[in-house]
């Protein structure tokens, strides 16, 4: 059997079936993280974003491949999280491009579209570093290019697009050192690779070993994290649009006759109806999201240009009752709110832990994602808080590396000005908006606060989830490491003598500030041994003391 040509459903398929891969799969990518903290989320991120581009997938089946590349890269873009995500987003969205006029492809074409996701992945990346996901991609597209040249057969295409594939990430241990010294690949290169399994299976008429995961066991994953990340910092009482409100609107002539469509102008109108609003459209469906008091109208106002598919609208009052446990508030009368004035300024913050959000807030975050190294926000999550400030200028603070290009990629997406600060930790975000001023430019407040940056030390203690060798260290899971600037200096089966050692390492003569935030599993009496410690060591050291509530961490230490 062989395929010279690919249509868009049979590409659908080929999605499909590359989802189901990396879903089966994603745990073994966790698990392969060279850090031995709990974080291993690049499958569940990978997973995510490559659910959500499938999901859409499944919505705009069709034999056009370019519009089914399109909604695949649409997909991937609102439901991308941490880096991991973002960067297999801009892969397809680059494939996707490359296609976009074409009903189907050649062997050539099918491969000069993956050369083209990583041309855009690449861009997409300030600092690429080679012996990862990047690497990977780039490799298996010069044997696709490679392989087209003298065959016209997709499948051969496809079996040489995996070869290359496997074999960069094998290789990824000799580019990246510590890949090396832990003894593990690359683990968005290997969900990339997963996810080329599925392709090749499906091109084959196979099966992919291990793929359980269904449909609906993945909507419901994409469900539970967007209520993970919405519902655990609000109040019932503070839910002013009570119904979640999805619909698509696939286009008729007869109706579009009569009411030519506008993005804009649609958005603009649906936005008289709540918060929250997510508009995107291409030439035959509009898929909104919006919060609202008054779904009906939303659904009515669609269906003057097409017939409605794929509604949900859900009672988030009720929703929020059943998770926190609080009391339900009546309903608001129904009624269009009034606009509200923009502010110029609002920042927003990513955080993890009641006790982090309630700091930042108390010196000027307007709005806190709850997120962090296990659960980034998604691109989404970030564009609705975005939305949901109400200010001309939006700064955004993301204290974790993971979450930067997911907020980079949500600055492109808002219609708002939105900048976006490069904070990896949560004491360089607090550094920044100590150094915002209303009174002064967007252009100034963004050097300023991108110059404080550098005006902190970040000290974090947490343990290690399995055994192993990092930066020449003996790591035994349970140990407690003491981590400056995302690099271990000590470890210690004693969590108090981890952060000890790691504060001696870290405060010098310079040092005159130090803030202890100490985690949700860390106690009074062990805040109070280590701030007697301290006091003694570092008598000329001002200490400020929050209990953040974070997970994970039991202590995050900054130092100015």
């Amino acid at each position: 059997m062989s395929i010279t040509s690919l249509d868009g459903k049979r590409f659908a398929e080929m999605v499909l079936k590359g989802a189901n891969s990396l879903s089966a799969n994603a745990k073994y990518v966790d698990a392969l993280n060279v850090f031995p903290v709990p974080d291993g989320d690049t499958g569940t991120n990978m997973n995510l974003s490559m659910t959500s581009g499938a999901k859409e997938v499944r919505n705009n089946v069709q034999e056009h491949i370019g519009k089914v590349g399109s909604a695949l890269a649409k997909g991937l873009l609102m439901g991308a999280r941490g880096n991991s995500g973002v960067i297999l987003s801009q892969l397809f969205r680059g494939f996707a491009k490359a296609i976009e006029t074409k009903p189907f492809i050649s062997s050539e074409e099918f491969a000069k579209a993956f050369e083209a996701g990583v041309e855009t992945a690449y861009k997409a990346v300030m600092k690429p570093v080679e012996g990862t996901i990047l690497t990977v991609a780039k490799d298996a597209a010069k044997g696709a290019v490679q392989s087209a040249k003298v065959n016209e057969d997709i499948i051969k295409v496809m079996e040489d697009t995996l070869k290359e594939a496997k074999a960069s990430l094998n290789r990824t241990p000799d580019l990246l050192p510590v890949l090396k010294e832990v003894g593990v690949v690359d683990s968005g290169g290997q969900g990339l690779v997963f996810v080329y399994e599925g392709f090749l299976a499906e091109l084959k008429g196979e099966e992919v070993q291990g793929t359980p995961a269904s449909h609906a066991t993945m909507d419901e994953m994409v469900n539970a994290e967007h209520h993970k990340s919405v519902q655990g910092h609000m109040n019932t009482e503070d839910i002013e649009f009570g119904y979640c409100t999805e619909f698509m609107v696939k286009f008729e002539e007869d109706k579009l006759s009569k009411n030519p469509f506008s993005e804009e102008a649609f958005r603009n109108h649906l936005s008289g109806f709540g918060d929250s609003l997510l508009v995107v459209s291409d030439e035959e469906i509009v898929k909104v999201h919006i919060h609202s008091e008054q779904p009906g109208e939303c659904l009515t106002y669609g269906q003057n240009f097409g017939s409605l598919i794929k509604i949900k609208v859900d009672n988030m009052r009720q929703q929020h009752e059943a998770i926190v446990g609080e009391t339900h508030t009546p309903l608001k009368e129904a009624g269009i709110a009034a606009p509200k004035e923009k502010e110029d300024f609002g920042v927003v913050s990513v955080a993890m832990g009641s006790g982090i959000s309630d700091l930042f807030k108390s010196i000027g975050a307007k709005s806190v994602i709850e997120g962090g190294q296990t659960m980034n926000p998604s691109t989404e999550d970030i564009v609705q808080a975005i939305r949901e400030t109400n200010a001309r200028t939006v700064i955004i603070l993301p204290n974790n590396k993971n979450i930067i290009m997911a907020a980079q990629q949500a600055a492109e997406v808002a219609e708002d000005k939105v900048i976006v600060i490069p904070s990896k930790t949560v004491p360089q975000g607090m550094s920044a908006l100590l150094a915002f001023n209303p009174a002064v430019s967007p252009e100034d407040n963004e050097a300023n606060m991108t110059e404080a940056l550098g005006h902190v030390k970040t000290g974090q203690i947490t343990y290690a989830v399995r055994d192993t060798q990092i930066e020449g260290l003996d790591i035994a899971t349970g140990d407690f490491m003491g981590i400056e600037e995302g690099k271990i200096i000590v470890k210690n089966q004693d969590k108090l003598q981890a952060a000890k050692d790691l504060l001696t390492s870290m405060i010098d003569e310079d040092s005159e500030i130090l803030t202890v935030i100490y985690g949700e599993e860390t106690s009074k009496e062990e805040v109070d041994q280590l701030l007697a410690f301290c006091e003694e060591t570092f008598e000329d050291v001002e200490i400020e003391v929050h209990n953040g509530k974070q997970p994970l961490y039991s202590f995050i230490f900054s130092i100015e």
